[in-house]
């Protein structure tokens, strides 16, 4: 046998390979994935939360005002799971 031959047989064997492969893949049928239900759940309003939104609306102006910066602290202390801090900090 010589070379030649032997490439041309190699070629074929692979080519063979290959579209079996590819018409099997192409055969199979994807399982689709079952959506689990989604639940919502209504938020609560939380006052921190709307503290936070106005001292951010005020801009640099909220950094001199005592009551951002005691929502600033409490966010911090909620953050850090640390207790509510007492009004004398």
């Amino acid at each position: 046998m010589d070379g030649v031959l032997l490439a041309r047989l190699g070629a074929v064997i692979f080519v063979a390979i290959a579209g079996t492969a590819a018409v099997l893949e192409m055969s199979r049928e994807e399982k689709v994935a079952e959506l689990s239900p989604v639940r919502t759940v209504g938020a609560e309003r939380d006052a921190l939360r709307d503290e936070q939104r106005r001292c951010q609306q005020m801009g640099e102006a909220a950094a001199k005002e005592t009551a951002c910066l005691k929502v600033w602290a409490q966010t911090r202390d909620r953050f850090l799971g640390r207790p509510a801090t007492t009004e004398g900090r």
